[in-house]
């Protein structure tokens, strides 16, 4: 079931994490970008990541899509350790959904062609059923009528919504969202996140890197503060941003208030 079909989005109190990240350590050269992270998700629940430039959103999201190595530290998706070398990333990878900063549509594919790609080629999916499938994900987002144009003749918001159903097309178990609005105009974020809203409505599980405070005040079931690679604080997003704990999260946030 995607995420644009209305389902019960009560998270399952209790149960085990989806997602779950322990102890991840990530450095470039000398420069430690994570330094101890450790996380969770649940099924069904969207997690807001914010923080400032540099803090290692990007680099925690690109970790536990195994877009990055470790260093150290343990990744599980479900009850599978898929940090351990041995592990066949490229199966992994296909059960989960990513979107970044840049689009990463193939210039050379048109949109129904981009968005049925991985159905056809790694889920081993019939033609006929995937594109089916794409153009009623398409649909629904309004962008049928684009089924056969190349990305350069769509808008950055009409491609950023491309990406985002390319990504749910093969049913991901989790959505990685990076800063999916930093590239785009300001007349266009609006349609994108929207498009966010409706899938956590309809109980798709997701973990997003996010600048827009007020989106993941009202969107997210739980908020994660990252600084410097260190989770500083976290918690539901209304006793987070109304009542920060850490002196660090206040400053952050007051840039947002002022």
């Amino acid at each position: 079931m995607t995420g644009l079909e209305v389902t019960d989005t009560a998270a399952a109190a209790g149960t085990a994490p989806l997602l779950r990240a322990e102890g991840i350590w990530k450095a470039f050269g000398d420069r430690e970008v994570l330094r101890g992270v450790s996380v969770e998700l649940r099924q069904h629940e969207v997690v807001a990541l914010i923080g400032a430039s540099g803090s290692g959103k990007s680099t925690l999201l690109r970790c536990l899509g195994l877009l990055e190595p470790i260093d150290d530290g343990q990744i599980f998706l479900g009850d599978e350790d898929i940090s351990d070398p041995r592990v066949d990333g490229n199966r992994v990878r296909a059960r989960l959904g990513a979107v970044f900063q840049s689009y990463n549509l193939f210039p050379h594919l048109s949109v129904l062609d981009n968005v049925t790609l991985a159905s056809r080629v790694v889920h081993r999916m019939p033609k006929k059923d995937a594109e089916a499938r794409a153009l009623a994900l398409l649909e629904r987002v309004g962008l049928a009528d684009y089924r056969a144009a190349h990305p350069d003749r769509l808008s950055g918001g009409q491609q950023q919504r491309a990406a985002i159903v390319r990504a749910i097309a093969t049913d991901p178990e989790v959505l990685l969202l990076d800063e999916i609005t930093s590239a785009l105009d300001p007349e266009l974020v609006g349609e994108v996140l929207e498009l966010v809203r409706s899938l956590a409505l309809g109980g798709t599980t997701i973990l997003m890197a996010t600048h827009e405070m007020s989106f993941a005040r009202d969107v997210a079931d739980r908020v994660v503060f990252l600084d410097e690679g260190v989770i500083v604080e976290e918690g539901a997003p209304a006793a987070l941003f109304a009542a920060p704990q850490q002196a660090r999260t206040r400053e952050f946030l007051a840039r947002f208030t002022a």
